[in-house]
């Protein structure tokens, strides 16, 4: 049987070998062995490591990616988990697209501070109380 030794995993998966005994340590990935003091992983921890990836970038906690594989190792992720995270993501995007739209309207408004901007006001008041500013009624075609 083939084995990658845990420098070999971290090098091909372009993580450091800490995040793979943490990922040990939170039951997402096990090696197959040691050889010495080294773990010993089968080649498969590279897709495995691959989708943790993958979810983590989507915003899944490690919690939410541990029930993504079934007591055997195998993927097994639930596609209303995956439509609902997808659902969110959208609702970011929107909200980060409002949040770009501000910003570079306040870097052109024509006042003479940001802080006499109503856009750039509107922005600092929707950060103060925890969100994003729903996008400033503006006349079509300004900023």
């Amino acid at each position: 049987m083939t084995v990658l030794d845990i420098a070999e995993v971290a090098r091909r998966a372009g993580v450091p070998a800490s995040t793979l005994r943490f990922y040990e340590e939170k039951g997402l990935v096990t090696p197959v062995g040691r050889r010495g003091l080294r773990r010993q992983y089968d080649p498969a921890v590279l897709e495995r490591l691959a989708l943790i990836a993958l979810t983590r970038a989507a915003g899944f906690s490690l919690d939410e990616i541990a029930l993504m594989f079934a007591p055997d190792g195998r993927p097994r992720i639930d596609r209303e988990t995956l439509t609902a995270k997808a659902d969110e993501l959208d609702r970011r995007i929107t909200e980060l697209g409002v949040l770009r739209d501000s910003l570079r309207h306040a870097a052109a408004c024509p006042a003479p501070s940001h802080m006499e901007c109503p856009t750039f006001r509107r922005l600092l008041k929707a950060a103060a109380s925890g969100g994003v500013p729903v996008r400033a009624k503006r006349p079509p075609g300004t900023l």
